[in-house]
């Protein structure tokens, strides 16, 4: 973000993008002030976190790191150094591929390998069109890059099953497992119960400061806790982290089921806009893509206006698709989110458009 829309965005006074527009003064007030420090990573509210997630995820333990760039890098080199495989298995749009600079081969040497297409989940066909022997499956639910969208849950126990059946492990990239429980209807530790390894995050949907954590076995954990040490990544005081996760992971849990159907509510509402389809329709879990039929130019100068004149933060540009009077948008509904009506959220969109 340059100067110019960091100055914006700092003018504005609302917006319905997640948890809104999120000050700092509002993230400290997330930590408990009385809060026990940790010292380099051990003990206090860090210690806290860890039983309290590897107790929600239903695992026998967890550890927290500052990134998922390395936390996810760690658990999948663990997995393939147990196994003596190099090769990871995971949908084209994976964040790790798309996103993190190639840091699974250029830090950990494994070898990442898309299956099936990139603009549709990957089915247990194309798994099973898969001779290589992998080190370990990855899932990513829900898809972010695909608006959201969850494998029917039959499907998932399947696939999971088959790559457990051919000696690989299973890793689930759950940045937004908290999303993923409204979409299923199950718990944390329903879901989390098909895989070995679980990452999940507390910045996004949470709003909490940085920092994510891993679950699953004991002796994975413990390793994934050495690496944490040789990447730099234990840190002399995680505390602030690790407490303001502690205090807003509850309630953003409780609040997921209430995200879900406003979610859907704003579909809903958008059938009556032109030029706005949502995707997946219906949102599958509380996000979804929006595709705005509105050349580049015009809807950035439509999010200036709505800036500057409503102090309302929408997304600066749109990401370009393959239609070049088409761009889409990911809209996260969280805390900003329901604060305002499905009706109000239709009618902004529908400005972009103007």
């Amino acid at each position: 973000m340059d100067d110019d829309l960091r100055a914006r965005r700092l003018a504005c006074k609302d917006s319905f993008l997640d948890n809104g527009l999120v000050r700092p003064a509002e993230l400290l007030a997330s930590i408990d002030p009385d809060v026990v420090a940790d010292v380099y990573g051990a003990g206090g509210v860090v210690a806290k976190l860890e039983t309290h997630v590897a107790e929600l995820l239903g695992k026998p333990a967890a550890v927290f790191l500052p990134s998922g760039t390395m936390a996810q890098g760690i658990t999948l080199r663990v997995h393939a150094e147990r196994r003596g495989r190099r090769t990871v298995l995971w949908h084209p749009y994976a964040h790790l591929d798309q996103h993190e600079g190639q840091a699974y081969a250029r830090l950990h040497g494994l070898i990442g390998r898309p299956v099936g297409w990139p603009e549709a989940l990957f089915t247990l066909a194309d798994l099973e069109g898969v001779a290589e022997p992998a080190a370990v499956v990855l899932w990513e639910l829900p898809q972010r890059d695909l608006g959201g969208q969850l494998p029917e849950w039959d499907d998932l126990v399947a696939q999971t099953s088959w790559a457990r059946d051919r000696g690989a492990a299973v890793h689930l990239d759950g940045a937004r497992l908290w999303e993923a429980t409204a979409g299923y209807q199950r718990s944390p530790a329903e879901i989390a119960g098909l895989f070995d390894t679980v990452y999940v995050s507390f910045y996004k949907g949470v709003g909490a400061l940085p920092g994510c954590c891993v679950a699953g076995s004991e002796a994975d954990v413990a390793q994934v806790r050495e690496w944490r040490q040789r990447m730099g990544g234990t840190l002399f005081a995680m505390w602030p982290n690790a407490a303001s996760a502690l205090g807003l992971l509850p309630g953003t849990l409780a609040e997921m089921p209430a995200r879900f159907e406003h979610a859907k509510a704003i579909a809903r509402a958008l059938a009556g806009v032109p030029g706005i389809r949502p995707v997946p329709d219906p949102p599958q879990t509380p996000m979804m893509h929006l595709l705005l039929t509105v050349p580049r130019e015009r809807y950035k100068e439509n999010a200036r206006r709505l800036a500057e004149d409503d102090g309302m933060w929408i997304w600066p540009n749109g990401i370009a698709t393959g239609d070049p009077d088409v761009l889409r948008v990911e809209l996260p509904v969280g805390r900003g989110t329901l604060r305002h009506s499905a009706e109000e959220i239709a009618s902004v969109l529908g400005r972009l458009l103007d």
